[in-house]
Formats: C-alpha cells, sequence, structure tokens
C-alpha cells in the first residue's frame, strides 16, 4: 500500500503545522497549564480553521474530509503539544452544537473528567449508546495528574445524560485519534531530542557525533516511523470500512469496561476483523513510540532533562495520560488476538 501524501494532504499538513507554530508556540503551550488547559480564543481559532469540523460533510458546513486526513492533522497537533479535549470535541461534532466536548466510557466506579473547568459537555460511551452530559451535572472532585496540561476531576457518579447516538464506531474512532496524537508526540520529542544533540557540546564536539547518542535517536526515528505507517494503515481501513460519519448502530460496538469482542457475531467479518487489527495495532505502536521517544528524550538530554524548565519531560506525561485512555495496550493487544 502506498502511503506517499498526497498534494493536498501535504498542504494540509503544512497548513495545521503553520497554525501550531503561530498560535500554539511552547511558551504558550506551558501557559496554558494555568487556565484548565484551554484558552477560549485558541480553541475557537482550531475550531474556525475547520479541526473539529473535518469529517463533518461539506454540505452540512464541514471540510468533508476522511479519517487519513484526520489522522494526519492531529499528528501534528500532538506534535505541537496542543492541549484539551481534541478527541471529545472532533467526535462530538456531529451531535451537539457545544464547543468544548470531552469524551469517556462509563467506568463501573469513579470515572476521572479531563479538563473539568472548561468543557461545556461530556460525551459519555457505554453498551447502550452515547450519552450527552452537562457539565453543569458533573459534580466534580480534584483530582491529581500526571500531566501539567491535562487537568482532571473525579466524579463519583456520571448521570446517565441525553442519549445523542449509538455506541457503534465511538470506540474505534477514539482510538485512532489518540493514535494519531501520540505518533505527533513521538515525533516532536524526537525533534527536540535531535536538535539538543547537534548543539550540546561535550569533548570538544556535539553529543550527537558520540555513537551511543547515534543509535538512540535512530532508534527513536524507527519507531516513530513504524508507528506512523501503523496509524495511515488504520486510516485507509476506516475510511474503507466506515466513512467518516457516523454509521447506523448494528447492535452495538466495543468499549473497554466490560464488554468484549465476539469474533463469531455478525460484526466478525473480514472487514470488521481487519479494522479491529489495524485499529488496536496502531494504538498499541503509537503508544509504545511516544513513550519510549519521550524516556530517549529525556535521557538525551541528561541530568537537566528531568527539569521543569527542559520541554522533554512534556512529551512523555501526555503519552502516559494518553495511554490508559479507551483500553489498554493490554487490551488491545486481546483484541487483536481475538481476531486471529
Amino acid at each position: 500500500m502506498d502511503f506517499e501524501l498526497t498534494e493536498d494532504q501535504v498542504a494540509l499538513c503544512d497548513g495545521i503545522r503553520d497554525l501550531c507554530q503561530g498560535r500554539f508556540d511552547i511558551d504558550t503551550v506551558r501557559g496554558l497549564a494555568d487556565c484548565g488547559g484551554v484558552d477560549r480564543r485558541l480553541w475557537a481559532e482550531l475550531a474556525e480553521t475547520g479541526v473539529f469540523s473535518l469529517l463533518v460533510p461539506e454540505d452540512e458546513g464541514g471540510v468533508g474530509l476522511g479519517w487519513a486526513e484526520a489522522g494526519l492533522v492531529f499528528e501534528q497537533l500532538g506534535r505541537a503539544l496542543v492541549p484539551g479535549p481534541l478527541v471529545g470535541s472532533l467526535l462530538a461534532a456531529e451531535v451537539v452544537d457545544d464547543a468544548v466536548v470531552g469524551f469517556i466510557e462509563r467506568p463501573t466506579g469513579p470515572a476521572l473528567v479531563e479538563y473539568p473547568d472548561v468543557i461545556d459537555a461530556l460525551l459519555v460511551l457505554d453498551g447502550d449508546g452515547v450519552w450527552r452530559v452537562d457539565a453543569a451535572e458533573l459534580s466534580i472532585d480534584a483530582a491529581h495528574s500526571v500531566d501539567p496540561l491535562t487537568p482532571v476531576g473525579r466524579v463519583d457518579v456520571l448521570p446517565q445524560g441525553e442519549a445523542v447516538g449509538g455506541c457503534y464506531g465511538w470506540a474505534n474512532r477514539a482510538v485512532f485519534l489518540c493514535s494519531a496524537l501520540q505518533v505527533g508526540l513521538a515525533t516532536g520529542a524526537r525533534e527536540l531530542a535531535v536538535s539538543y544533540a547537534q548543539e550540546r557540546q561535550q569533548f570538544g564536539k556535539p553529543i550527537g557525533q558520540f555513537q551511543a547518542v547515534k543509535h538512540m535517536c535512530a532508534d527513536m526515528y524507527s519507531r516513530e516511523e513504524v508507528a506512523r505507517a501503523a496509524l495511515y494503515y488504520a486510516g485507509c481501513v476506516m475510511d474503507a470500512t466506515m466513512g467518516p460519519g457516523l454509521p447506523a448502530n448494528p447492535g452495538g460496538d466495543l468499549y473497554f469496561h466490560g464488554c468484549t469482542i465476539d469474533p463469531h457475531d455478525a460484526r466478525g467479518d473480514h472487514e470488521h476483523r481487519e479494522l479491529v487489527r489495524a485499529v488496536s495495532g496502531a494504538r498499541i505502536l503509537a503508544a509504545e513510540a511516544a513513550d519510549h521517544n519521550g524516556k530517549d528524550c529525556v535521557q538525551i538530554h541528561g541530568g537537566m532533562g528531568f527539569t521543569w524548565e527542559i520541554d522533554a519531560h512534556l512529551y512523555l506525561k501526555r503519552a502516559w495520560a494518553l495511554t490508559p485512555c479507551f483500553g489498554s495496550l493490554d487490551e488491545h493487544a486481546e483484541r487483536i488476538a481475538a481476531m486471529v
């Protein structure tokens, strides 16, 4: 399969990259930790650019692109460390009018809600469908987050909310978008590490000339490219299997708390199996690339890599914050095994 980007896709990536460089430079991103992770003005600019309406048909006021393009956009957002409930706000574009929307699976116990101080609404996925819960209905207690740019709050009991759709397709879409963000994180961490290795002098020459550092940077690039290939393939499979719009509910879809896949049910055909393999495979590779590249970026910076002033920890912490979302890596591995 040819994963070379078209001219339009290259232009899309360039446009989002320029937007991130102009509006979400690292100083701005760091400052968002003081306002709940979202600046309404900057968020509105993302919306006006079409980030959250990428999959909405043009005749409904959207951009009318597919999942492959959504993956490219979210990859650039991850690379720039853009915070906020990006996944929920894109998935919600077709079903609610709220501007800042979180997305969560309904847990069996207390829930951790990201960006609790800024969301307008929360979409909750369970085995019966997707439900909109107004932010004002949530009783949120403060909770600690591993990522300073991903604040969380604890909700002991999630309200049932208003039904906005069947559950089919939502889990795979959320997993794919999280994977795209993590491929971007892997890229950003590798770029930061390589830049530092080219500048930091030791024994009269850049540390990037030392074999151990060279190998580490090469490994970072290899992980990133393997994860990117898996992501692009998953985007192609999603476009071929699901399409951009929300399909009719054929009787449910996987969600990761208390629901398992039966490979012999009506959705266990070849297309569904390939979708599962592609999406969960991309998720595993992207999460591992973001995690390992973040750690290697910190190590290449040496002792100062652990300090607040160095940006390396932001990539690693964001990777950690994203990894548990929408199924653990073990659950995704089991998901793939069920399709074999």
